[in-house]
């Protein structure tokens, strides 16, 4: 028994935890009786020392027989096991900063240095960063699953990259394609989505979804960093168009603008902040600056549909009339800029003066070809970056090797098989995290899923860092709700 508004000492309320076992406890008082918390909830830790310990003991000993492995196939390797050994022993000191270490990744990743470092150094030192960018996301990953737990996703489409590596190293690689190639393909090819492997927090998916609304913004500032110390131009002319760059390329810069549209939208539908309708415009001009038309087209499908049919609480109709409205007068504005010859990219397509597909209609052909012949389980995973020569006059006109068809790609690396199983896994997966999420969650990001598979004929959605930026806010997207959906079932029950 307490007098009325006597203090409870701390000491007091540990020990009543200890002895009742539970952090709750009904306090008796002369004026009736109070239900308070014994103790703060404790962070939840999903690892105990046991599991740590054997945690430990494999990793030394699969270290061990890594070493002895390598030193007998190829000792010239000992040295990357060795430096990916240091990295975990100092990824073991960043598991409390997993969210900060996330946020300035996908920036990094924004950024795309495989394109600003090769432009300073050279092109081999910006493969080596590409590489280096998607490891990351992986390490991160498995940082995030230590601090929080393992989520069982059964659908990840990682694991149907698996599924093509295994069967192309049974049925023989391409010819120029090492086992070594394939795998760091694999790799790069499934991290984007192992953050759903992980039992994500709140925090971490909210700094995911901001960050991932001012990706392509910082992209653009980060350019113009580079631009003025003179070590890289912020704009780019492709075919005779100027096309914004910021640090990476425009393709890739209206991709990230694209994604940050998706997010920006999902917010603004969800909680009504004017402030993300701002940063849905501000995305809009970069994409529009970058040139970057198949984006452009699935951003507008996205935002359009959702403007006009889909119903927000939060974002009613009437607070909708004056952004359409200003939408409206884009397209008059832009066909008379185009009228007069303006320089910019997108501005020349309208009028008229947009030839082919960008070489598309030119390389397409060579993945064909290696297609039809394998075509039920393709060459491996990574065989598409092998199709075309680098040296050959083809990729010098073009500048590049790559199919701009993930389609195409997939079926290079791994047939038939390969293409319907991904894209049944990715149906399953979307499918199955949306089905319990919110009406409005839900038709936004089914709508995306098809605008990906639609923006995939004509860019390299899968491979290219800008599939780190989308993959990581999808894994917040679902994570969020799958929390939200667990909050709500509490409270129920």
């Amino acid at each position: 028994m307490c007098a009325a508004g006597t203090p409870i000492p701390r000491c007091t309320i540990r020990a009543m935890a200890a002895t009742t076992g539970t952090r709750n406890a009904t306090i008796r008082f002369q004026q009736g009786t109070m239900t308070r918390p014994l103790m703060r909830p404790a962070t939840p830790v999903f690892i105990d020392h046991h599991v740590a310990q054997t945690v430990i003991v494999t990793a030394a000993v699969l270290t061990i027989l890594a070493f002895a492995g390598l030193s007998l196939w190829n000792p010239q390797l000992v040295p990357y096991l060795l430096g990916a050994g240091v990295l975990l022993c100092l990824g073991a000191f960043a598991v409390p900063f997993t969210t900060a270490l996330t946020v300035a990744w996908m920036l990094v990743a924004a950024s795309s240095p495989e394109m600003w470092v090769a432009d300073i150094t050279s092109p081999a030192l910006g493969t080596t960063m590409a590489g280096m960018v998607k490891l990351g996301g992986l390490a991160l990953a498995g940082l995030c699953v230590l601090r929080t737990g393992l989520r069982l996703d059964l659908f990840n489409p990682g694991f149907a990259f698996a599924v093509m590596f295994v069967t192309g190293v049974g049925h023989g690689l391409l010819p120029g394609l090492t086992l070594g190639d394939s795998l760091r393909t694999l790799l790069g090819s499934a991290g984007p989505y192992a953050f759903s492997f992980a039992r994500l927090t709140r925090g971490w998916c909210a700094a995911v979804i901001a960050t991932t609304i001012w990706a392509a913004p910082f992209a653009v500032l980060f350019g113009a960093a580079l631009a003025g110390a003179g070590l890289r131009d912020v704009l780019m002319v492709t075919e005779g168009s100027l096309r914004l760059a910021g640090s990476t390329h425009p393709a890739f810069l209206g991709a990230f603008a694209m994604t940050g549209m998706y997010a920006a939208l999902l917010e603004l539908w969800r909680g009504g902040r004017i402030v993300n309708l701002w940063l849905i415009a501000l995305n809009g001009v970069i994409l529009v600056a970058s040139g970057a038309r198949a984006p452009l087209f699935c951003a507008a499908v996205v935002i359009g549909f959702s403007f006009f049919f889909l119903r927000s609480e939060a974002f009613g109709p009437m607070r909708r009339v004056l952004p359409l409205l200003a939408g409206a007068m884009v397209v008059p504005i832009a066909v008379a800029l185009a009228s007069g010859r303006s320089s910019l990219r997108l501005l020349s397509v309208l009028s008229g003066e947009a030839r082919s597909l960008s070489g598309r209609d030119i390389i397409w052909p060579f993945f064909q070809a290696a297609w039809d012949a394998s075509p039920w389980f393709g060459w491996g995973v990574g065989a598409g970056k092998v199709v075309v020569d680098p040296d050959s006059l083809t990729a010098k006109l073009l500048g590049t090797t790559a199919a701009h068809n993930e389609y195409l790609r997939i079926g290079v690396d791994g047939g038939w098989f390969g293409l319907v199983l991904l894209i049944v896994v990715m149906a399953l997966w979307c499918w199955h995290w949306t089905r319990v999420m919110p009406r409005i969650d839900k038709v936004i990001m089914r709508l995306v899923f098809l605008m990906f598979a639609v923006h995939s004929v004509t860019d390299n959605t899968l491979i290219a860092s800008t599939a780190s930026v989308l993959f990581a806010w999808i894994s917040a997207v679902f994570a969020r709700a799958a929390l939200e959906r667990e909050a709500a079932e509490a409270a129920s029950g």
